[in-house]
């Protein structure tokens, strides 16, 4: 078993949780996700990494409480535990192998939409602890929908909180305060890393291609097994097959077909949907016997 060691309430339905799992602490890096399985029986559900320490051998998860599963495990409490933790599982962010040399020279802007502000923390945190400072957004509908704020102000240059109903912080969506930042402010950016709901990171590569700024996002929204088997996470990356899970979660945001992934998901959901998306992929759906559904 791997017992839940905190557990805490972040915004209305979204929850923390400290796992004890020190074999997957060992040898995690931002970027990449973890499959819990709650018992036996349960679904599996791929959740990425918001944290992580080494030494306490713990991982921390994000997630938000939406279909039954997670309902479910949002029920679980401290001293309980689930049945695996599977982990380590994707590429781990590309700045992490970056050359130091190289990584000093860019000007860096995180961008976190709602829940996505937990997949982006661990990257800027090993930006910090790595001698590097770089600035995020996060944004949200409204203030209750902000999560990790001060723990992102303790490992960001500059932190920018944005709602679309100016309820807190600065009024308007996450493009909105990119336009901000560059045109009223003179911030320059080489490299744009944006982390949140497909719609949004689509409309962030819009803008920051129009820009000229390198963008890269993390398509972990689409995927449902985790590994590669079930086809859902399947998308088209400059005219090539790939998939999240295995290929990813990270991608070149600028190449990325968000209007196919967007609408694959949908088919995904249901029963019709995936065997038309089977018939019209044939070998390169990946279909097997993963037990998707809703989380």
């Amino acid at each position: 078993m791997y017992e839940i060691l905190k557990k805490e309430t972040l915004a209305p339905n979204i929850y923390l949780m400290d796992i004890y799992a020190p074999r997957v602490a060992k040898s995690c890096y931002p970027g990449q996700f973890v499959i819990v399985k709650m018992d036996e029986k349960g679904e599996r559900i791929p959740l990425t990494i918001c944290d992580y320490s080494r030494k306490a051998g713990t991982v921390t998860i994000v997630f938000q409480a939406l279909g039954s599963s997670t309902k479910r495990m949002a029920g679980y409490e401290a001293g309980e535990g689930f049945r695996d933790f599977t982990g380590p599982l994707g590429c781990k962010s590309e700045l992490v192998d970056e050359p130091p040399e190289e990584l000093k020279k860019k000007s860096i802007l995180f961008v976190a939409g709602g829940v996505g502000t937990a997949p982006v923390y661990p990257q800027v945190k090993w930006m910090k602890n790595h001698g590097y400072e770089v600035d995020c957004i996060i944004g949200a509908r409204n203030k209750d929908l902000i999560i990790l704020e001060d723990e992102m102000g303790q490992v960001a240059k500059n932190v920018y909180v944005t709602t679309d109903d100016g309820s807190y912080g600065f009024k308007g969506n996450v493009n909105d305060r990119i336009k901000d930042l560059v045109y009223n402010q003179g911030k320059h950016y080489d490299l744009v890393i944006a982390i949140g709901p497909i719609i949004m990171m689509k409309f962030v590569c819009i803008l920051t291609k129009e820009l000229g700024i390198h963008t890269v996002v993390s398509m972990n929204p689409i995927m449902v097994d985790g590994t590669g088997m079930c086809g859902a996470c399947r998308l088209t990356v400059g005219n090539q097959v790939k998939f999240a899970c295995v290929d990813g979660p990270e991608f070149d945001g600028h190449l990325v077909d968000f209007d196919e992934s967007m609408k694959r998901q949908q088919m995904y959901k249901t029963i019709e949907g995936r065997t038309v998306l089977r018939e019209r992929e044939g070998i390169t759906h990946k279909s097997g016997s993963c037990g998707c559904s809703d989380n």
